[in-house]
């Protein structure tokens, strides 16, 4: 990951103005400018899982809609895409622009991490305080490499780690009753 120092403070509208790349991906945190390349294809498959998972709930459950990498707008200079959002149908009418963008805060967001130190400070510092701000109800952290799931809650009006699953582990969510799926499912190589 790339990240562009500068004293100029990035905007949702800078962003437009860039050249469209389907292979780079754009994010803007407290006015600074994320350049990131598509992620590994692991890291995309595994997001996928986690949104099919959810995504499959949703749809039996008949509460909210699962996405995969959304645009999340909190302001002119917050404007990130994560890996996979749940929402509540009530949720979605407050936040969702006729674009589709989320103008709000999701009751979920999911990060799959991306290798590197930067990556990791951006998605464990940078996005926990941005989702802690914006009201996000609970951020799920998945390492790919580490398999495990750190799960941080709301509680005392910010996001704090209160769970770390592991591979024999369940994920469940206060979120979304009746939603259970093994972690050694997400994470388990085919063959």
């Amino acid at each position: 990951m790339n990240v562009a120092k500068s004293p100029v403070r990035w905007t949702t509208r800078d962003i437009e103005a860039l050249p469209e790349n389907e292979w780079v991906r754009y994010e803007i945190i407290d006015g600074e400018l994320f350049v990131t390349r598509s992620p590994h294809h692991k890291h995309q498959q595994l997001a996928g899982r986690i949104f099919a998972a959810l995504d499959d709930w949703a749809f039996s459950s008949g509460q909210g809609e699962a996405s995969i990498m959304p645009g999340l707008i909190f302001s002119d200079s917050d404007n990130v895409s994560p890996d996979v959002v749940w929402a509540s149908d009530e949720r979605i009418a407050q936040i969702q622009d006729e674009a589709g963008h989320f103008q709000g805060a999701p009751e979920l967001v999911v990060e799959v991490l991306s290798p590197g130190k930067a990556n990791e400070d951006r998605d464990r510092s940078a996005k926990l305080k941005l989702y802690s701000i914006q009201g996000v109800q609970e951020y799920w952290i998945v390492d790919r490499t580490a398999q495990r799931i750190e799960i941080y809650r709301r509680e005392q009006a910010q996001l704090m780690l209160t769970t770390t699953l592991l591979a024999q582990d369940t994920l469940t969510s206060n979120l979304l009753p009746g939603f259970a799926c093994g972690v050694a499912r997400l994470f388990a190589a085919r063959g």
